[in-house]
């Protein structure tokens, strides 16, 4: 499991991503201080109930959206939220955050 100090600084970041934008597990990574994408993929797997965090505004570097047993949880609520996806399955990269 990941570092606690690394999952507040993890947390912190995905709670900044605005509506309709998204961000990669690698881009919020590299704004920590030493996680990885798979330790940020671990920490969005294992919130808890209730937790409030905009998890879903995290998708992987193809800008596609995982393939996990929440993926189609996931592209509805980015949908709600005006993300599009192309013929791939793919966001926009102006939706990119920041």
């Amino acid at each position: 499991m990941v570092r606690t100090e690394l999952l507040e600084q993890i947390y912190t970041i995905v709670a900044q991503i605005p509506p309709g934008r998204v961000t990669t597990y690698g881009r919020v990574a590299k704004m920590t201080e030493g996680a990885t994408a798979r330790m940020v993929g671990s920490a969005m797997r294992h919130l808890p109930d209730g937790h409030g965090l905009p998890w879903h505004r995290v998708i992987a570097a193809d800008r596609k959206v995982a393939d996990h047993g929440g993926a189609a949880r996931q592209r509805d609520k980015l949908r709600a939220e005006g993300v599009l996806f192309d013929a791939n399955g793919r966001v926009d990269a102006t939706r990119l955050w920041p």
